[in-house]
């Protein structure tokens, strides 16, 4: 397509590219699809989802689908997951984000079931939202019983009934949500303040992944309920993993009690919310990890601090300790992405290991050199020479 310009590769695999408009100059997302549902795309380039990145072109050239879509700044769930970058009421939000685009998906007419729900496949923006990406694997459902006769989806993910067990259907996508939810918790070191609630959230990703669809949450709404009600203490911790239907009727027997367990809800929230302030080696309250930081950071603060320059003495030299130390740890937080540092520069996003690694080596040196020439500037005006 002429009107767009190539910027560079996201996933070269994928043939997926970051472009750029030759009218506007707006950055999009150009996929080329081998395997598409075209009147998928035609639906949700008219009916938009609240979520999912806008459709602003597509085509079909051959066999293949080219899409231009909206392009969405963020960090991938499954890099998240990856780095233990999670809280619980990370994990709550985002799934009731999902569960929202999905409901709305699933009630179109006729609904369209994404399929290919997996970590990879959700961006985290830099304002902690959910979107759901890739749409290549969705069909809208018919409501006939007509097996599925290939795979079409991402083995781990996809459900029993991809495999040719039956039809797809919506159960199908909180399937692959309920092994989205399990992964999440998974990244999530256990402490005793937080063990009821990751009790009863595996519960729910057990009732969303049995093998036969009736024995899973029959609508998104319903699994949305379930997570929203989780923070309820759980009274039978003891049972077994089977009891999760038991388990929700219980935690409706309990309402009652939603004033005393939101009030707990909001603390543990403006708990969780805090530990994405910490700084790295902080967020997981891991002992051993806090206290190899602790030694790491001392180090640096005393090296930084303690450090000596010829001709420099006083404020400058203080000065320049600073600086020094600043540089140090926007060295350290750029690495570990803190609070998504690495969405500045999107070369650290590149899926290719060497561009990510390049790109954050990019983004400490031009940081570096802008800390450079501020403190050149301060001392000029502070410490002109005479």
């Amino acid at each position: 397509m002429s009107d767009y310009k190539i910027i560079s590769a996201l996933n070269e695999e994928h043939k997926v590219y970051l472009v750029q408009s030759v009218l506007s100059g707006n950055l999009y997302v150009q996929k080329i699809l081998d395997v598409y549902n075209m009147r998928v795309y035609e639906y949700l380039y008219r009916n938009p989802v609240a979520g999912i990145p806008r459709l602003i072109n597509y085509y079909e050239d051959g066999n293949q689908l080219i899409v231009i879509e909206e392009y969405i700044s963020g960090t991938s769930l499954q890099e998240k997951i990856d780095n233990s970058d999670l809280s619980v009421s990370d994990i709550r939000s985002y799934m009731i984000m999902l569960c929202n685009i999905l409901e709305a998906l699933h009630s179109m007419t006729p609904p369209i079931i994404h399929r290919d729900i997996k970590p990879s496949n959700i961006i985290i923006t830099s304002y902690n939202y959910a979107m759901l990406l890739d749409f290549n694997a969705a069909k809208q459902f018919s409501g006939q019983n007509e097996s599925d006769t290939v795979l079409i989806g991402t083995p781990g993910y996809a459900a029993p009934e991809q495999y040719g067990f039956g039809s797809s259907s919506p159960k199908t996508d909180i399937y692959s949500l309920g092994i989205v939810l399990r992964e999440m918790l998974g990244s999530i070191t256990p402490v005793p303040d937080i063990a009821p609630i990751l009790h009863q959230l595996n519960l729910i990703a057990e009732r969303c992944t049995q093998m036969t669809p009736a024995a899973r949450y029959q609508s998104v709404a319903e699994l949305k309920n379930a997570v929203s009600q989780s923070y309820y203490p759980a009274q039978h911790s003891t049972s077994a993993a089977g009891n999760s239907s038991q388990y929700a009727h219980h935690n409706h027997d309990n309402a009652n009690n939603a004033t005393n367990a939101n009030a707990d809800t909001a603390k543990r929230a403006i708990h969780d919310s805090a530990s994405r302030f910490l700084p790295p080696g902080f967020r997981t309250r891991t002992p051993w990890k806090m206290l190899l930081s602790s030694v790491a950071y001392l180090f640096i603060i005393w090296l930084c601090l303690s450090l000596e320059l010829e001709n420099t003495y006083g404020a400058k030299l203080w000065l320049e300790r600073i600086f020094c130390l600043g540089m140090f740890i926007f060295a350290i937080f750029c690495g570990f992405n803190y609070l998504n540092v690495q969405n500045i520069l999107p070369l650290c996003k590149s899926k290719n290991r060497f561009m990510h690694y390049v790109g954050i080596i990019l983004l400490d040196v031009a940081v570096i050199f802008a800390l450079f020439v501020i403190m050149f500037i301060i001392e000029s005006v502070a410490f002109p020479i005479k």
